[in-house]
């Protein structure tokens, strides 16, 4: 059985606000540049600006200059949208100094917003706090406890935690390198004093061994299927022990679209949810670049979790991204036109 293996809802807030609403008559915008700055990694840029992409950057005007590092950014320019992915508080303060100077410029996205996702222990407290349920289902986050020093002391933090066997331990900080994606899965709190401190440990939740990886582009939302962690049987549980290391199980490679998958393993969350879920994340979080990796727990139908949050993802594994993000970045393109019409009004 081949499923369909994506979903996609690209239909702008604007857009629903006004049906039924008679078309204002503004004049269309004229044929500008958009000059949109990166900050982006080597390896970013290169997955990042593929030819077609790039083709289409062109047919809607928008060019694609690079920050040069080694320079005063406020000496550069200007741009109508900077686009960045760099860790460490010097970068932080460049952008926030440039923000201060030039608040016409859009940031994607503002690098305080960013901060929250580059630690694990405020990562998913959105998520929580919203505790989102309703007729289409309920997501939460799984029960985690943060461990900074002291591997000895762990069974007891654990215990006192009343957290359950088996825990997945990921790294506290996320800087964008492989370690920090890095996993482990504990079938015993004792193994887990192996380990080098600080991370954050999560109940592990049976999925059936799939992930729904959700990528944000604005009021944009697609979802992917990935492979993940296999199912943990409690005859499993019993016999085994120790702390078993992975790489990051939720790349492109390990795509689960065209794989025969048991219909109630495969089938993606509702349309509705994901896009309450997106709305409200939008809101609270102050981004417009992110995704959401959600599982479903193992023998529901409308239990959901949220495992993790990255910031401006390898979007060039999303399929269709570029159409997706060129529109996302043409309808900003309009938006600040509009503004600028009304503003001379």
């Amino acid at each position: 059985m081949r499923l369909i293996g994506e979903i996609s809802y690209v239909r702008n807030e604007e857009d629903k606000e006004n049906e039924g609403v008679p078309p204002m008559s503004l004049p269309p915008p004229p044929q500008q540049t958009l000059v949109v700055g990166y900050a982006l990694t080597s390896k970013k840029v290169k997955s990042f600006f593929q030819p077609k992409l790039e083709a289409l950057a062109r047919k809607k005007g928008i060019v694609f200059v690079a920050i040069d590092q080694s320079q005063l950014l406020l000496d550069q320019g200007p741009f109508d949208i900077i686009l960045h992915k760099l860790t460490g508080k010097e970068w932080q303060q460049v952008l926030e100094d440039y923000m201060e100077n030039h608040p016409e410029v859009t940031v994607l996205d503002p690098p305080a917003a960013i901060q929250r996702l580059y630690n694990r222990q405020s990562m998913l407290q959105d998520v929580a706090d919203l505790n989102l349920s309703n007729c289409y289902g309920r997501v939460g986050t799984p029960r985690q406890l943060v461990i900074t020093k002291d591997s000895s002391s762990i069974p007891d933090a654990v215990s006192r935690a009343g957290l359950a066997l088996p825990l997945v331990a990921k790294p506290l900080v996320v800087d964008g390198s492989a370690k920090s994606h890095e996993l482990s899965l504990a079938y015993d709190e004792f193994s887990l004093s192996k380990l080098d401190p600080p991370f954050v440990l999560q109940e592990f939740i049976n999925h059936g061994g799939v992930l729904f990886k959700v990528y944000i582009v604005g009021e944009a939302i697609k979802v992917v299927r990935r492979f993940s962690l296999p199912d943990v049987s409690k005859r499993e549980l019993l016999s085994s022990t120790g702390v078993f290391q992975f790489p990051r199980v939720s790349c492109a490679a390990a795509s689960a679209d065209d794989a025969d998958l048991d219909p109630s393993i495969a089938e993606l969350p509702p349309r509705p949810l994901l896009e309450k879920l997106a709305r409200e994340l939008r809101r609270r979080l102050g981004l417009r670049l992110f995704n959401i990796d959600i599982i479903r727990e193992h023998g529901t139908r409308d239990g959901f979790y949220v495992i993790d949050i990255n910031y401006f993802p390898g979007y060039s594994k999303m399929p269709g991204y570029d159409h997706i993000f060129i529109d996302f970045l043409a309808s900003m393109a309009r938006s600040k036109y509009k503004k600028r019409l009304s503003s001379s009004n």
